[in-house]
């Protein structure tokens, strides 16, 4: 059976779950660092200047993003060559121990600045088994099913890493309502990254009782797969990987506006307390996961050009709106300006997902969409939650943020504009990505 096949749904249902599960560990042990700031600030960036423990925390946060690219090149070239399942099989492993890693490092007061170094480097480590993950999953995924339906399949990708970040931020919290600040700040804080052992053993295994994709045992039974994927990706798929990732910038900023930066703001700049922010956070992201779906059943109704449209028309419109309303005190402001957040910021994650598949021929299409996907983030998904802060700290403008996040819309509009409409193409393995600009087709 190829893509263009009518699938079993029993298999797919299997290869669904075994993505997302394993798409969950990756993102939940991502997520732990995001939520555990705070505490990692204190432990191996000591300072009298709060934000400025703060902005170093955040910048090995966006060092972590600067491996993703080699990860994404590493992994996708090795994805095209002995295949997706065995590649995801990896990454998850990757990423498990060098979260349970992290969870045991010794802190600066033990061993002093060799302690930062060390966290820097458990960072890249996850940077890089992270840039190997998301773009072979909707891979995975897409490439066991029906043309009519990859949309609303590969929603539930983004399904898995909202509910990934909603359940750290849960458990986070648990933690340190459990053992009190003091105590999560000297040791708690190290429980949650340990958690990564059991989870990564459990992904590991789901992964591994999968067949391979059919549309990438057609290229190994024909013998067309690629020698030098990643060549091949740049030299014949260049200018729409360029495209792609110009979409792709907007998507990693909202994202992380939204799911790590928005606990920061609301906590630091709004005044919220840590139980309301918290709470606030994890209806917004439950919020964002059940509409995920929803916005799959779109993109295949009315086009992959149509969704990016409204998914950068929604946070051109929504960013000011949002960030004002979170800015007031109270729990139902703050709810709000996140779910108006989340609106453009799902819809650019559910439409990436499939683009990232369709756009580009089998042989290279986990080298090109990982490289391009994570190319992106590197630039404005692990810069976003620093430079956030930075623009706040420099303007005195708490909506500064926000004006960044509308920039970037614009020129998703852009890429949106010059992309082609894919949402009825064949998953070929042998046919490249047109570059015509086709109309959706409702």
């Amino acid at each position: 059976m190829t893509s263009n096949d009518v699938p079993d749904t029993r298999t797919v249902g299997k290869v669904i779950r075994a993505a997302s599960i394993g798409n969950f560990v990756e993102w939940f042990d991502f997520a732990l660092y995001g939520f555990l700031a705070t505490e990692i600030a204190a432990n191996f960036f000591p300072s009298g200047d709060s934000t400025a423990g703060l902005l170093q925390t955040f910048a090995a946060f966006a060092v972590a993003f600067a491996l993703r690219p080699i990860g994404g090149a590493y992994f996708g070239a090795l994805g095209d060559r002995i295949g997706r399942k065995r590649t995801l099989a990896i990454t998850v492993l990757l990423m498990a121990g060098s979260t349970v890693v992290l969870g045991l490092l010794p802190t600066y007061s033990a061993i002093g600045i060799i302690a930062p170094i060390l966290l820097v480097l458990v960072r890249c480590v996850q940077g890089f088994s992270t840039g190997g993950e998301y773009a072979g999953a909707c891979a995975f995924v897409l490439e066991h099913c029906h043309r009519g339906r990859r949309a609303w399949y590969s929603s539930f990708l983004p399904v898995s890493t909202f509910t990934a970040f909603g359940t750290a931020a849960v458990v986070s919290f648990a933690f340190s309502n459990w053992l009190g600040a003091d105590t999560m700040t000297e040791w708690g804080w190290r429980v949650p990254f340990l958690i990564a052992a059991p989870l990564g053993i459990c992904g590991f295994y789901i992964r591994q009782k999968l067949d391979e994709t059919p549309d990438f045992q057609q290229v190994t039974d024909n013998d067309t797969v690629a020698s030098a994927p990643l060549r091949e990706a740049v030299r014949s798929h260049g200018l729409t990987m360029a495209k792609l990732g110009l979409f792709i910038c907007t998507t990693a900023l909202s994202f992380y506006m939204f799911t790590t930066y928005m606990t920061t703001y609301l906590k630091v700049t709004a005044g919220h307390s840590a139980s309301m922010t918290l709470l606030s956070n994890v209806l917004a992201l439950m919020f964002a996961a059940a509409l995920c779906p929803l916005v799959g059943l779109f993109s295949d109704r009315f086009g992959r050009r149509a969704t990016m449209f409204a998914a950068s028309g929604l946070l051109v419109v929504g960013v000011m709106p949002a960030f004002l309303l979170a800015g007031n005190s109270g729990l139902a402001p703050a709810v709000l300006g996140q779910l108006v957040l989340a609106l453009g910021a799902v819809s650019c994650n559910v439409v990436t997902a499939v683009l990232l598949v369709e756009l580009f021929p089998t042989r290279v299409r986990y080298t090109a969409s990982a490289l391009t996907y994570n190319l992106a983030y590197a630039l404005f998904g692990g810069t976003a939650p620093f430079l956030a802060t930075f623009l706040i700290e420099v303007t005195g403008d708490p909506l500064a943020p926000a004006y960044y996040l509308a920039v970037a819309s614009l020129f998703a509009l852009v890429a949106a504009w010059a992309l082609p409409e894919t949402s009825r193409r064949p998953l070929s393995a042998t046919e490249p990505a047109s570059h015509e600009r086709g109309r959706s087709i409702a």
